[in-house]
């Protein structure tokens, strides 16, 4: 309390000079209608300033859940997509049995960790059994194919990377539909092979390469990347295809994992097939 006493004695005449300022400067303001309109007009632009920081640092804050309501939103476009055979049956079949009736489902997610720098790479997703996601589902972003789903937990699942040695996807010359497997040789994280595309096939420089309609697993037509270069190989005599994939796969967010309604069907029908 003495402190306080002192500090007010120390600086009474500054203190008192403050004083006397504000109540002129009050005095003026009211009586004066210039002095009060800039008053007003100075005091608006000043809070103006602070609510709109306030206002831009909210939505910075909130961008996490505008990426988590797109990233749902562009799942359900997706899912629309793959299931478009054309647009007055697919509008027709989604009213009126829902989209759950459609071969393939769409569930978001995103990828919290990546590996890319080794011959078998593989990724985690934040998904997994509780959200539905199964072994040989596909992972795709909007920019094209990333993996397949290799195994699964009830709240995570990994991913199968296209840069892995290890991986198998038909994938086609989309010009010519031509058919190929798609590897990866281990060598460049930006490029993968389409090997066993015959010689007729007429290939340019920049077509592009994506998932064929013999794959079960993905869609047909999803992107893959652009043809680099070709080479005829001598013992096999088919072409091997170098592409750059249109996936920075070393930068990685959120994915979109893809479930074939039918895969199940059709693969039990093909091993009865066999086995009679």
């Amino acid at each position: 309390m003495q402190q306080i006493l002192y500090f007010f004695i120390k600086n009474s005449y500054r203190l008192l000079f403050l004083l006397l300022l504000g109540i002129s400067l009050i005095l003026t303001i009211k009586s004066h209608s210039f002095h009060r309109s800039e008053y007003i007009n100075s005091a608006n632009a000043i809070t103006g300033g602070i609510y709109e920081n306030i206002n831009s640092s909210k939505e910075y804050l909130g961008l996490k859940i505008q990426n988590e309501i797109l990233a749902e939103e562009n799942a359900r476009l997706k899912s629309i997509l793959f299931n478009k055979k054309d647009t007055i049956i697919a509008q027709k079949s989604i009213l009126s049995t829902g989209i759950d009736s459609l071969q393939f489902n769409v569930t978001k997610g995103k990828v919290i960790k990546n590996m890319f720098n080794t011959r078998e790479n593989y990724l985690t997703l934040n998904i997994g059994k509780k959200d539905g996601i199964k072994t040989d589902m596909g992972v795709i972003n909007e920019k094209g194919i990333i993996g397949i789903i290799e195994k699964t937990s009830n709240s995570y699942a990994t991913v199968l990377s296209v840069l892995n040695t290890k991986s198998r996807i038909n994938a086609k010359v989309k010009n010519s539909n031509h058919f190929g497997t798609l590897v990866w040789d281990g060598k460049n994280v930006g490029y993968v092979q389409l090997i066993d595309v015959p010689r007729l096939a007429k290939l340019h420089i920049g077509d592009s390469i994506v998932t064929g309609s013999d794959s079960d697993i993905f869609p047909e037509n999803i992107p893959i990347g652009k043809i680099e270069s070709a080479v005829v190989n001598s013992e096999t005599n088919y072409y091997t295809i170098n592409i750059r994939l249109f996936n920075d796969m070393t930068s990685l967010g959120y994915i979109s994992v893809i479930g074939n309604k039918l895969k199940e069907e059709k693969d039990n029908l093909e091993k009865e097939t066999i086995a009679n």
